[in-house]
């Protein structure tokens, strides 16, 4: 199983990842028509920002989801790639699901009334905002690659001297 992999030490803030999702949800799909379009299309994923770190918040898609336990309608559930999806046509609004994700990635659209989040692009090979970012801060990773990724992170950061 792949999942979307954050690289904050990478992020740069120019939130081309938010940008990326947001084009990939409009109704178009290119960067003019999303501009135009009214409403504007929803990102499904927040760059955040201190004063010496910038990083990306992306659904998780967890294991024993808070979000999928909460939602009291049936709008949220798991897809056959294990991924947290949701029926918007169930969505009553209730917001018990962005109540209980502990990572505030669930958003609400005013205009509809119903709950957004990220649908892990699943039409695409590759997730909008892991093809928008030009600095590799997100990146697609098998899951049973994640060991091998963060040993090899642990190498590289002992070898600038230790973070």
């Amino acid at each position: 199983m792949k999942q979307i992999y954050v690289r904050p030490e990478r992020c740069m803030g120019c939130r081309s990842c938010e940008i990326g999702c947001a084009v990939q949800h409009s109704k178009e799909k290119t960067l003019f028509s999303a501009v135009i379009q009214s409403p504007s299309p929803m990102k499904r994923l927040f760059v955040e920002s201190t004063d010496n770190l910038r990083m990306p918040i992306i659904c998780r898609h967890c294991e024993d989801a808070p979000c999928l336990r909460a939602c009291i309608s049936g709008c949220l559930y798991r897809d056959e790639k294990e991924f947290v999806r949701r029926r918007k046509e169930r969505c009553i609004g209730c917001w018990t699901c962005m109540m209980a994700c502990p990572f505030g990635v669930i958003t609400r659209d005013k205009e509809k009334h119903i709950a957004v989040k990220c649908d892990r692009c699943h039409k695409l090979d590759v997730p909008a905002c892991v093809n928008a970012c030009p600095t590799g801060a997100l990146v697609l990773v098998d899951v049973d690659d994640m060991p091998r990724e963060k040993r090899q992170r642990l190498i590289f950061d002992e070898a600038k001297g230790g973070v």
